[in-house]
């Protein structure tokens, strides 16, 4: 089987999008950039399609137009080790007009959505102590940008968590 490509549409901004996904994420670079041609629907000479990777893995961007938008049904995933990690993404991928959602949701700039969670979430969301998994999950759903600390207190149950 060949390579599965996630494949994102932009209206025009592909190439600023790429450039700006491949500043925020390490071990991330741009492969190649085509142009469109005589007749497209674009002018000659505009970029096409950005092929590019973001830590490893490949992308294509678009430019295809307004016709279609971004929304949560498709995210990007950060899973991050440290608080310091976390804020430094999200502070990148909401800067210059990005939003903040929940529950370490954000949309950025160009209106994709990202998640932006520690990596010990997922674990502790599928204790199999209920009650720490609710507890996390509560302090969670209270949160719009993760706090690793906040979410470890409600997991051990600590009076800050109460």
């Amino acid at each position: 089987m060949q390579e599965i490509t996630s494949f994102l549409w932009f209206d025009d901004e592909a190439e600023e999008a790429v450039n700006f996904y491949v500043s925020i994420i390490p071990h991330s670079k741009v492969l190649r950039t085509s142009h469109y041609g005589e007749g497209g629907p674009k002018p000659k000479g505009s970029v096409l399609v950005v092929e590019f990777e973001l830590d490893g893995q490949r992308f294509m961007a678009l430019n295809g137009g307004p016709e279609f938008k971004f929304n949560e049904s498709v995210s990007f995933l950060v899973e991050c080790e440290t608080q310091e990690e976390l804020d430094g993404y999200w502070e990148e991928l909401v800067s210059n007009g990005g939003t903040p959602v929940q529950c370490g949701w954000l949309r950025d700039k160009y209106g994709l959505a990202w998640q932006v969670v520690p990596t010990a979430l997922g674990e502790m969301l599928k204790d199999k102590d209920a009650g720490r998994a609710n507890r996390v999950m509560q302090a969670m759903l209270k949160m719009v940008k993760i706090d690793i600390r906040t979410l470890k207190e409600a997991f051990d149950d600590t009076p800050a968590a109460r």
